[in-house]
């Protein structure tokens, strides 16, 4: 039952551009999000298979892998807060 209560709060929220706005700013914040959790996924998957192939070289690569970790989070905190921003913006 729960579910035709938020089709029907979607529908009507996609027939007021405010509604649009918001919907707009949700899938903003997701998106970014979710790729940002793909994106460290990626890295740490990359690296944590790098230093088992060649365990020596494991103190250039961690580094190196958190360093791209925080710039993929900086880019995904970017991505909220743009998304944050515009829902803001929407006056009711």
């Amino acid at each position: 039952m729960e579910i035709m209560g938020l089709l029907q709060a979607a529908t009507a929220a996609a027939s007021d551009p405010r509604g649009l706005a918001m919907i707009g700013a949700g899938i903003a914040a997701g998106g970014a999000v979710i790729g940002a959790g793909s994106g460290i996924g990626q890295i740490g998957g990359k690296a944590v298979e790098g230093m088992a192939r060649q365990p020596e070289a494991a103190g250039t690569i961690q580094p190196a892998a958190l360093i791209l970790a925080a710039l993929v989070e900086g880019a995904a905190l970017f991505g909220v807060v743009i998304g944050f921003l515009i829902q803001n913006k929407i006056t009711f």
